[in-house]
């Protein structure tokens, strides 16, 4: 069989690691991210060789319901993840489910809630009403209620506008400031990723053709666009002004300091 979805897959995320995993097209993201929280092999008809660990553990031994235990998976269209008919519902849901008390649950809501910076005013609204931004927010509150060791999110910004982007990238900052959470982010944008990730993995046709800290994952831009990935535009200006000899630093991972180098060297002239 040679149209293997993922081939040649070595890979380690450690606790406490920031993980956006990137690539183009069908390259096997999302396939992946499946597979990390065990959708697959156990939702999902297919061939699996190899073995995936989570915590130590074989995925076919494990069922989805033990692994949404310590793993959330956000999909990036959040209303194929809605249960239920109001807000509160739906971040009540993953915690009814793991068998707490009233009380506990009532304390994880309110804690969603305030760490996603959703209104309480919104609990009693059905989440099918609410802006982009703020439905893929309650996704991520009903995941964190459940508080997972792990958050996969895949594409979490990919079907919103520029406020709604930003509310969720907000949301991604204060996890991994405050919660010091293991995410893994799927992502093909990555202006906004870039300062955020302590980790990139490119893949490309099934494979991990890189992997390497922030630094290090920039550093090479024509690499990237050779595999079919798009770095932030002035991410790839900064690389022509340093192949033309104008440039000789490393590549900025902020915007405004990119932008701020540009500007001093366009100011030389």
């Amino acid at each position: 069989m040679n149209d293997w979805a993922l081939a040649d897959i070595n890979l380690t995320i450690h606790r406490g690691e920031f993980v956006c995993i990137t690539g183009p097209n069908e390259s096997g993201k999302t396939t992946l991210a499946m597979s990390m929280n065990a959708l697959i092999p156990h939702n999902y008809q297919g061939v699996m060789r190899g073995e995936v660990l989570i915590f130590g553990e074989d995925s076919r031994k494990l069922h989805p319901s033990q692994v949404s235990r310590r793993v959330g998976l956000v999909f990036s269209d959040p209303e194929s993840q809605f249960l239920t008919m109001s807000v509160e519902e739906e971040i009540a849901f993953g915690p009814e489910n793991l068998g707490l008390d009233i009380d506990e649950i009532s304390r994880r809501i309110l804690w969603a809630l305030k760490l996603t910076k959703l209104s309480e005013d919104l609990l009693d609204k059905p989440p099918y009403e609410l802006s982009g931004g703020q439905k893929q927010r309650v996704a991520i509150a009903a995941i964190l209620a459940m508080k997972p060791e792990v958050i996969i999110l895949d594409e979490p910004t990919s079907m919103l506008d520029p406020l709604g982007k930003a509310e969720v990238l907000e949301v991604l900052k204060r996890l991994r400031e405050e919660l010091n959470s293991t995410i893994i982010v799927i992502e093909h944008r990555l202006e906004d990723i870039a300062p955020l990730a302590t980790r990139f993995i490119l893949l490309n046709k099934g494979r991990i053709v890189k992997d390497a800290d922030p630094r290090e994952f920039f550093d090479d831009i024509d690499f990237l666009l050779a595999n079919h990935v798009n770095p932030p535009e002035f991410m790839v200006v900064l690389n022509e002004l340093r192949r033309g000899g104008l440039y000789s630093g490393r590549v900025p991972l902020r915007f405004d300091e990119g932008l701020e180098v540009i500007r001093r060297l366009l100011s030389h002239d």
